[in-house]
Order: C-alpha cells, then sequence, then structure tokens
C-alpha cells in the first residue's frame, strides 16, 4: 500500500519515470529494416541477408526464452553425460540452442549447412541445397558452464558464402580465412538480450524488447577505444603459460589503472571490452599451444566484429583474419580488444 502522503499524481509520474521514453524512429528500426539499409536497396542479396539475420534472431528469441525458465523448466540445466567431438562435456542447454539453430534455419529455406561445434561434421538441409548460397557457423551457446549459475552466455554466429555444391560432404570451401566472411555477430544473454552484427560495414547493437519481440537498433557504428584499463583472461592457468605470456600479466600486474574482468563466457567478456575497451586473452598453454577456443566458430567471427569497430584480433603472431584453417574444428590463442593493448600483448609474446 502507498503511504498517505502520495497522491494520485505522484504515482503516474512514477509509473512515467519507470518506462524509458525513446524517439519513433529508434523505435522503428528493427534488425531487419537496419540490415536492408545497409545494402541501400531491396536487392535479392539484401532480401536473403535480412531474412536469414531474422532467422538467427528468432533463435535467440527462442534461447532466451528457454534460459529465462533455468531452474523451472525441465532439461535446461546440468550436463548430458556425453561428451563433444572436441572432448568437452555436453550440458543439456548446449543440445538445445543447437537444435535450435537447425531448426529455425531448416525452414528458412536460405541456408545449405550449418557448422557447429557440437556436431562433428556440418548438419545439411538437403532441401536447400544447392539451391541455397549461404552456410552458418556457430557456436550455440558460449560459456554454457554459466547456464547453472545464471551468469551471462552467448551465441556466436558466422555467414559464409557456399562455394559450388559440396559433393562429400566435407565442407572444404570452408577452410577459408575469415575475410570470406559475409556477416559474424553474437547473441548475449543477461538483464538483456542483445544482439551484435557487422556486415562489414560497421558494427551494431541491437536490444530484444519483449513487448514488441523484436531487437531494436540500440547502438550503431560502434568503436572500441584505442586503450582500455580491463584484461580478461583465466589467470588460473598462469603457470601453464609461455614466459612471455607472464611477463605480460606481471606488467599489468605492477602498473596502475589496469583492472581484471572475467566471467567465463567469451561473448560477455568481448562485449565489455567492445563498448570500454581492453584485451581479451585466452592465450595456448605449454602443453596445448593451440589454445581452447575454435577459429571458425569463435574466434574469427569476434575478430570481424573487433576489426570493423577498429579493434584488433591476433593469435599473437598474426591478424586471426589471415588464418587460413586445415580443418573444421582448428583451435587457435585469440588476443582481441583495443587496437593499443593487442599491440602490447604481441609485443610481449615476440619477445626474445
Amino acid at each position: 500500500m502507498w503511504p498517505n502522503s502520495w497522491s494520485l499524481s505522484n504515482m503516474v509520474n512514477l509509473q512515467t519515470l519507470s518506462v524509458p521514453q525513446r524517439s519513433l524512429d529508434q523505435d522503428c528500426t528493427t534488425l531487419s529494416r537496419h540490415v536492408l539499409g545497409q545494402f541501400n536497396s531491396f536487392s535479392a542479396e539484401a532480401q536473403d541477408l535480412s531474412a536469414l539475420m531474422n532467422r538467427i534472431a528468432l533463435a535467440g528469441k527462442l534461447i532466451s526464452r528457454r534460459l529465462s525458465g533455468a531452474g523451472l523448466i525441465e532439461d535446461v540445466l546440468g550436463f548430458t553425460g556425453e561428451k563433444n567431438v572436441q572432448g568437452e562435456n555436453v550440458k543439456k542447454m548446449d543440445i538445445f540452442a543447437n537444435e535450435v539453430f537447425i531448426s529455425v534455419l531448416r525452414q528458412s529455406g536460405l541456408v545449405c549447412r550449418l557448422a557447429s561445434e557440437e556436431m562433428e561434421k556440418p548438419y545439411y538441409i538437403k532441401e536447400n541445397c544447392p539451391i541455397s548460397r549461404y552456410t552458418l557457423l556457430y557456436d550455440p551457446i558460449d560459456g554454457s558452464s554459466n547456464v547453472d549459475i545464471n551468469l551471462n552466455v552467448g551465441s556466436i554466429f558466422s555467414i559464409r558464402q557456399q562455394q559450388g555444391i559440396d559433393i562429400d560432404e566435407q565442407a572444404r570451401d570452408l577452410l577459408q580465412d575469415g575475410h570470406s566472411q559475409i556477416a559474424a555477430g553474437y547473441i548475449l544473454y543477461g538483464a538483456a538480450t542483445i544482439l551484435v552484427y557487422s556486415m562489414g560495414k560497421g558494427v551494431h547493437s541491437f536490444t530484444l524488447d519483449p513487448s514488441l519481440g523484436e531487437f531494436i537498433l540500440s547502438q550503431e557504428n560502434i568503436t572500441i577505444p584505442r586503450k582500455g584499463n580491463v584484461y580478461s583472461t583465466n589467470e588460473g592457468n598462469f603457470w601453464q603459460w609461455s614466459e612471455q605470456m607472464r611477463d605480460y600479466v606481471r606488467y599489468v600486474h605492477l602498473n596502475d589503472g589496469y583492472t581484471a574482468r572475467y566471467g567465463g563466457a567469451l561473448v560477455g567478456d568481448f562485449h565489455r571490452i567492445l563498448l570500454q575497451g581492453g584485451v581479451f586473452l585466452y592465450p595456448g598453454t605449454i602443453q596445448k599451444p593451440e589454445g581452447k577456443l575454435r577459429l571458425l566458430y569463435e574466434s574469427a567471427p569476434l575478430a570481424f566484429l573487433s576489426q570493423q569497430a577498429g579493434g584488433l584480433a591476433t593469435n599473437g603472431e598474426k591478424n586471426i583474419l589471415d588464418i587460413v584453417p586445415q580443418h573444421l574444428h582448428e583451435r587457435s590463442p585469440l588476443f582481441l580488444g583495443s587496437l593499443e593493448e593487442v599491440k602490447l600483448v604481441e609485443s610481449f609474446l615476440q619477445s626474445r
């Protein structure tokens, strides 16, 4: 019950304050409208990619709805008891999210192949081949270990052009460098559900408005600050790293201004750096120099976004986007974020 001193007008004013006021134009800038605007046309390619982005957005909405019921809905939390092609324990949410992408894209008529870190081989949608011209590579749930404790997780995606008919279903045409991506992005599931994407014309962010069921433009042409004070890495691996990597960490420990932020989900950690600056680091170890992150599903899409936002992404020796993978599930160390911070890391890694 409201205190006696509160009038009806006070309550109305409070309700008004609780509703964010946005311009009509911003409210109307949906994801599909924005994608069409990237082409300045209604060409067949523009309409196809707009429709494809809408299907990816639909997958994000379905996954977001499922995550919001974690703990209340059956088979959301916990492990399946199986291991994926990477030898990692599979979470129930990994399987659900992977099946969502398959189901949503099967109905699109736009994608012939889906390649995911949860599947050993690409998933072919026979009825769409060879008519369809696109392949979607994706990580259905990045940071799935965070699901059970209600922390940020995300989905990462990359759109590539189909090159001819892949008769033997080995998807060899996907073994190209990251510059060949048509589009890339991620969906962050947190306090708000946010979709960030680029088609090579800047990086743009959309927030899911639950009342409309639409992703609405919230930030356009995002630029990563050239410098940042955040470094994001799992320092629990410190003694497994090379001496050069340990020297970099000692450097940030000894220099005022740096602060550590690490959430255990690549999408969430990168999103912070995209907006505020800094560097994300996932180096290889002495025993596993190739690192943990998958090049095609994780590193290359986020490197594409980083470069489009004025940042940099490297494996410590060369630009991530210049690397040509030798196999579908290839791994790579990853250092990405603010241009000057990534170059500083490189200077340590290339010393001696």
